[in-house]
């Protein structure tokens, strides 16, 4: 029996390429298209690549037409909240602008399921407390603006053409597939939990402590971190949802469990048995003292409940992806 094809842009980054194995073990052919600006041919091992960019709306048809996907899962974007300060241009124009391409590419093609990847950067910096989905949405950077402008534009093509769609926003994604053949492989990389895993190989790259003086228990920023297959479970839920509903919705994904930066730093020790170099530098602007999400929503809507719940468990995934390419 043939199976149903997803589209999934930005299918070889990092997100993209362990949703594309969960699409595949939940029995659709992930169909990834992406220019490899940063993803990695490597990673797409599921179901066909297709090279190409968002703004090329030519290409995005003939794709579209030649594997037919029933949805389409969203990624592809620029994801550098330090770059799209100093070239927001730069950001609006592929993620804004390569949006609408998508869209007018799936309205032409006649597909009206789409899952998008945004991010907890919409809220900006937030009120005290787990964040709802009904926080005001106030960001504090060009990426954020960039993905809230994306919801909207999902909102009035619902209204309008009937698109359904189902944005997730996502907190700190962490981790690496359980299975080792997949993980974090980022140039620059800016996630904490893989530099501070560098710091603990290397001592002579210490990991940036941004800030000391934040009002929180130890005085360092809370994140809530979510390991990476939970996410890629929750598209495909996300997607089964839009099968039997005709929705325009957005769902928070976090464990509800807040992590300072020295937490992470003082695990990913537990977790090696090696020590962690560091260095302290000033605050970041507008990075909020914490951000921890209230996913109640999407266990309610879409029975979705994260298995990586452990800090030091989501960590242990990441190490072994980290001692895994040391060794290839």
């Amino acid at each position: 029996m043939s199976r149903s094809a997803v589209l999934v842009t930005g299918g070889a980054g990092y997100i993209g390429s362990h949703v594309c194995k969960a699409l595949a073990a939940a029995g659709y052919l992930p169909v990834s298209f992406d220019n490899l600006v940063h993803g990695h041919d490597w990673a797409v091992r599921w179901g066909p690549l297709e090279r190409g960019d968002l703004l090329d709306g030519d290409r995005l048809s003939q794709v579209l037409r030649v594997h037919r996907p029933v949805a389409v899962i969203h990624f592809a974007a620029w994801a550098y909240v330090g770059e799209s300060v100093i070239d927001p241009l730069k950001y609006y124009h592929n993620n804004v602008a390569g949006t609408i391409s998508l869209i007018a590419a799936m309205r032409a093609a006649g597909v009206d399921r789409l899952v998008f990847s945004s991010t907890c950067a919409t809220y900006g910096v937030p009120q005290p407390g787990a964040i709802k989905e009904e926080h005001p949405q106030r960001p504090v950077n060009p990426y954020g603006h960039s993905k809230l402008m994306i919801e909207q534009i999902l909102r009035d093509c619902g209204q309008a053409y009937g698109l359904r769609s189902v944005a997730l926003r996502y907190f700190n994604a962490a981790g690496a597939d359980p299975g080792g053949e997949l993980g974090e492989v980022h140039d620059p990389e800016t996630h904490l939990i893989p530099l501070v895993i560098k710091a603990a190989s290397n001592p002579d790259a210490p990991v940036t402590v941004f800030g000391t003086d934040y009002p929180t228990a130890d005085g360092t920023c809370v994140r809530d971190y979510i390991h990476v297959q939970d996410l890629a479970r929750a598209h495909i839920l996300g997607l089964q949802y839009l099968e039997g509903e005709r929705a325009v919705v957005a769902f928070n994904l976090g464990t509800g469990r807040g992590h300072s930066v020295r937490e992470i730093i003082d695990a990913t020790k537990r977790v090696t048995g090696r020590e962690v170099s560091m260095r302290f530098g000033l605050r970041r602007p507008g990075d909020p003292p914490e951000l921890v999400a209230d996913a109640t929503a999407a266990r309610t809507v879409l029975r979705w409940q994260p298995e990586y719940v452990e800090i030091d468990a989501i960590i242990e995934t990441a190490w072994r992806w980290h001692n895994r390419r040391i060794a290839t």
